[in-house]
């Protein structure tokens, strides 16, 4: 199969938030899509932490992000777990429903958990629409944009991971955090140098 044509469906990319107890958590996801027009559905790897969050405490928001979103926010809700930080704790959001959304963001979406079902890798999870409004006029990012033009690549987690793979005659070392690939001399690149996308220094990179 030529997993190249996965690539030319339509994605968008989101964070979507729920709380675990008093605190919030957070998630890059690229798959939401409207069933009905008070029902949508999301897909959440299994181990992310907002998975068994958005299943405890049933109720989950989607912040839509913009082509201009801040360069933290991909990297931090992407390519970090919420159990081992607080992904909010440089992040501006405000507060609907009980639920935090992200201010730097083109608008959000509040649902309350109604159904749910499993496959191999992710759960899709159904929410019936609680409320939404526009923060921003940014044009809402669509992953193909993602990749094209901020260079971003999908975390393991993402549905849409493929992993990277480089012709044999070239030099390219790859970001053992994020699998961002840099194609040439890594070494040539003075110590200040950081993945683009999960912001780690360049002694996180493997040649590859």
């Amino acid at each position: 199969m030529n997993n190249e044509i996965l690539t030319k469906l339509s994605y968008g990319v989101y964070v979507v938030t729920a709380n675990c107890g008093n605190k919030p958590v957070g998630c890059v996801v690229n798959c939401v899509m409207q069933i009905t027009c008070d029902t949508l559905c999301i897909s959440v790897n299994h181990n992310n932490f907002t998975n068994e969050c958005i299943d405890m405490s049933k109720k989950f928001a989607v912040s839509i992000l913009g082509e201009h979103v801040e360069d933290n926010i991909i990297p931090t809700f992407g390519f970090n777990s919420g159990r081992d930080i607080n992904k909010f704790e440089k992040i501006k959001t405000l507060t609907k429903d009980g639920l935090e959304v992200l201010e730097d963001s083109v608008g959000y979406i509040i649902c309350e958990l109604s159904g749910k079902f499993e496959t191999e890798t992710h759960t899709v999870f159904i929410g019936k629409i609680l409320d939404g409004d526009i923060i921003n006029k940014d044009v809402p990012m669509t992953y193909d944009y993602y990749h094209k033009v901020k260079k971003g690549k999908s975390p393991k987690a993402a549905p849409t991971y493929v992993e990277e793979k480089s012709e044999s005659d070239k030099i390219a070392y790859r970001c053992k955090i994020c699998g961002y690939i840099y194609e040439g001399d890594i070494s040539q690149e003075p110590d200040t140098y950081v993945c683009p996308i999960c912001k780690k220094d360049k002694s996180f990179f493997e040649r590859i």
